[in-house]
């Protein structure tokens, strides 16, 4: 894939969907920069940008629950990325296995 192709926002930041390889379940979502990106794609291990913090941050470093990338994807508008990863543990920092734990009921 040709990284210089993908569409990132006015921010320098494209948004990341992470999935369980194993059981296609979203884990979560993060922004990327290229850095982060190009990290990623060095390493392995899947890295973010922090737009709280304003710094790199690889998942999992302070907590040992690393996300090992098996598969990258990108949207047909390459405006988004999605990562098929192996977790090391819980991704949420909450504990949960996903950070999408928290249904919305919802009635039409």
């Amino acid at each position: 894939m040709d990284v210089s192709k993908l569409k990132f926002d006015q921010n320098g930041l494209i948004p990341a969907i992470i999935q369980d390889n194993d059981t296609q379940q979203v884990l979560m979502l993060g922004w990327m920069n290229i850095t982060a990106l190009e990290k990623t794609l060095e390493t392995g291990l899947i890295t973010f940008w922090s737009r709280s913090r304003k710094k790199l941050w690889t998942k999992g470093e302070t907590s040992g629950n690393y996300l090992s990338m098996q598969k990258m994807f990108v949207d047909c508008d390459q405006d988004s990325l999605l990562f098929l990863a192996k977790p090391a543990g819980p991704t949420c920092h909450t504990g949960n296995t996903s950070c999408f734990y928290t249904e919305i009921n919802y009635q039409k």
